[in-house]
């Protein structure tokens, strides 16, 4: 049974057991799991159907350290097995929304395959440039957002607050 009653859903199990992850064993994802997922991020919903996405996918060494040097709260990148880096073109109006949707889904097809990921953001960020910049991103496309994965090394779960802390019904009324 689920939480909420009914019959166990996948897609929902998968959702619901996603988390942070931000150790790594020092295995490999696989290329068909890579692709996979980078093919589930391109799949996301789109305002106008632009697609306003790049994917980049890193898993040399040094690079995951160059990444991990620039991204201040995110040193755990160097010790990822490979680093998803989500691009959106600048002059797209909805890019945020587009590549954090595609993020989302990149996210749980990582899941799916029994790998750990963690979102770093990248938007906004002081080092978004200088990532865009050591990748050799086009300028005309802005980073996003930076997904280390990998094997969990640990899963540590972390309290979340519960449904009727969070949401309403109609209309929203203080108790």
């Amino acid at each position: 049974m689920s939480p909420i009653g009914g019959t166990v859903n996948l897609g929902v199990t998968v959702i619901r057991s996603r988390h942070s992850v931000r150790k790594y064993k020092d295995s490999p994802v696989e290329d068909k799991t890579v692709k996979d997922a980078l093919d589930c991020a391109r799949l996301a919903p789109t305002a106008r159907n632009e697609q306003p996405w790049l994917f980049g996918t890193v898993r040399n060494r040094d690079t995951l350290r160059a990444i991990a040097d620039l991204a201040e709260n995110a040193r755990f990148i160097a010790d990822a097995p490979i680093c998803f880096a989500v691009f959106g073109k600048r002059d797209a109006k909805y890019y945020l929304e587009d590549c954090c949707a595609a993020t989302m889904q990149l996210l749980l097809a990582l899941q799916a395959w029994g790998v750990g990921s963690c979102w770093v953001a990248g938007e906004k960020k002081d080092y978004a440039e200088d990532v865009r910049k050591l990748l050799n991103v086009p300028e005309e496309y802005a980073l996003v957002s930076l997904v280390p994965a990998g094997y969990p090394e640990e899963i540590k779960i972390t309290k979340k607050k519960i449904l009727d802390e969070v949401a309403f019904f109609e209309r929203y009324e203080e108790e």
